[in-house]
């Protein structure tokens, strides 16, 4: 089974960066390997929110439904996700260090049938997919910093 581990620290608050990063609808907009995501159904995010995303896999795009399973604002989120031939579950930490937060982010990955028989050589596939995942968590995180920034710099004060 592969997993895929990844720290990454913010200057964004672990509040705002759990809102960001536990509604996994915005998952394609820090994950390289997810070409789509989008929210299942109404209601508030927590337990048993449901989300449909887009996975690159091989060279093809394959869907996968993820769901909430632990939800602890704003410090833990865990998900399960289902598709062909593959389970995961991702669990992200987010821990406040007074100046922002240092997020971690482990995903359990369980390849079923055929697929099974190719993990032990996907090791560095899946290094690559955690390292790009955490790249772009950064990447979106610290925009949002300076979109933050810059509309507390342009607010006029009173």
């Amino acid at each position: 089974m592969p997993t895929i581990r990844e720290t990454i620290r913010t200057e964004l608050g672990a509040g705002e960066a759990f809102a960001f990063i536990a509604d996994f609808a915005n998952a394609s907009a820090w994950d390289p390997g997810t070409a789509t995501s989008e929210r299942i159904g109404e209601g508030p995010i927590g337990i048993g929110a449901r989300y449909s995303l887009g996975v690159r896999m091989r060279g093809k795009v394959v869907p996968m439904e993820y769901r909430i399973e632990t939800f602890e604002p704003p410090r833990r989120v865990v998900l399960h996700g289902e598709g062909s031939g593959v389970t995961a579950r991702d669990e992200i930490t987010f821990n406040s260090d007074g100046t922002g937060a240092r997020i971690d982010y482990v995903a359990d990955i369980h390849l079923q049938g055929v697929l099974r028989l190719l993990e032990p050589f996907l090791g560095s596939a899946f290094a690559r997919m955690g390292q790009q995942a955490r790249e772009g968590m950064q990447q979106a995180l610290d925009d949002r910093l300076t979109s933050s920034r810059l509309d507390t710099f342009a607010s006029p004060t009173r």
